[in-house]
């Protein structure tokens, strides 16, 4: 395995004279093939107060749905917590000859930050491995999440990419086409790199990223404990088309923050001049447990190879967000999983999952 930069340097090179992109990695879209998903057990009672029992049977409906179309790589303690999720898995009726488990140990579930950020270069793999703080710090420990890239990498025998900078999958969004699409509200939060500025920031997400450019929407949905993770209000579905949330009802808490990124979306121009498709997307009624507002969004669903997974919410407006998503995905299925319980962790399916492309 290379660890780019070289290891042997005993003083600092300049990272970009190593980066994935210098070295012509590309970072392959959501829908592009995959290899397999990444996953790790949810196991923080604290994540899930009170819930987390409830929260294994939709958590296994997703993998066995996932499982129908690729591999599905799971982060465990040991023995005994591969044991509680076979059992956990062996009651959906799941393939278990598409389940893979490794013995990574992990603070929390939320793979999507955590997790690998898995680059190609024709028959090669290599992984970056941004650096993780738990969303500012929110919620320590966390030092066992931020170890789990490089862990996977050594198991794979990888190249290993070493940023000097905290980054969450979750906060980004690609079009497949060279387009990085995030928020301000999360990567320009001083609780992740105080010392970065926006342009220098811009500067390691093209070159890691293997990237052309970098598109900023403004504030995320309210509960968002992420700071305004992109994964939950517009996501790419083609190199022009993003779908985005949208609040009717002029009194609720989100309806002005998603007008002003819609008409953000509206000014913005991709590389080649174009600009984007955009298809709105309703929100849910508020979700609410325990007098806290979760961060409830159709936007935060998981692209796979066999399917779409949405995460609903016994909503009216479920089904209509299920017909709106299909519409763009008119070669998979889409599928709603009811993600009342899950949101309580104040994230849902894209936020459990990290997407290994096939090469």
């Amino acid at each position: 395995m290379s660890i780019f930069p070289p290891s042997k340097f005993t003083f600092k090179p300049n990272l970009f004279d190593y980066s994935p992109k210098q070295q012509g990695y590309t970072f392959p879209p959501e829908w592009a093939k995959h290899e397999a998903t990444w996953l790790s057990w949810p196991h923080k009672e604290e994540s899930w107060p009170g819930k987390i029992e409830k929260i294994y049977e939709p958590y296994c409906q997703f993998i066995k749905i996932v499982a129908e179309g690729e591999k599905v790589r799971i982060n465990v303690k040991d023995e005994t917590m591969k044991a509680f999720a076979l059992a956990e898995l062996e009651k959906v009726g799941i393939d278990l000859s598409q389940i893979e488990f490794y013995f990574n140990e992990t603070n929390d579930a939320w793979c999507r930050d955590h997790g690998p950020a898995f680059l190609v270069k024709e028959n090669q793999k290599a992984v970056v491995d941004w650096g993780y703080n738990a969303w500012g710090n929110k919620y320590p420990p966390f030092g066992l999440d931020d170890m789990v890239p490089t862990k996977i990498a050594k198991a794979f025998d990888l190249p290993l990419f070493l940023p000097d900078i905290v980054m969450e999958g979750g906060s980004v969004e690609f079009n497949g086409a060279g387009t990085i699409l995030t928020t301000t509200a999360c990567l320009l939060n001083k609780n992740r790199n105080p010392r970065f500025t926006k342009e220098e920031i811009e500067k390691y997400l093209l070159e890691f990223y293997c990237q052309e450019q970098v598109l900023w929407l403004g504030d995320g949905i309210v509960g968002d404990d992420t700071d305004g993770h992109i994964d939950d209000i517009t996501r790419f579905v083609n190199e022009d088309t993003v779908l985005t949330v949208v609040e009717s009802d002029q009194l609720d808490e989100n309806y002005v923050l998603l007008q002003e990124n819609l008409e953000k979306l509206k000014a913005m121009k991709l590389k080649d001049g174009r600009s984007l498709n955009i298809i709105e997307l309703p929100m849910p009624s508020p979700v609410i447990f325990e007098d806290t507002r979760l961060p409830a969004s159709y936007a935060n669903f998981y692209i796979a190879n066999a399917a779409v997974i949405v995460p609903v919410f016994n909503d009216a407006n479920d089904e209509k967000a299920l017909e709106i998503i299909q519409n763009c995905f008119p070669e998979r299925k889409v599928v709603g999983i009811n993600s009342v319980d899950i949101i309580w962790g104040l994230g849902s399916f894209h936020c459990l999952s990290q997407q290994e492309p096939g090469i």
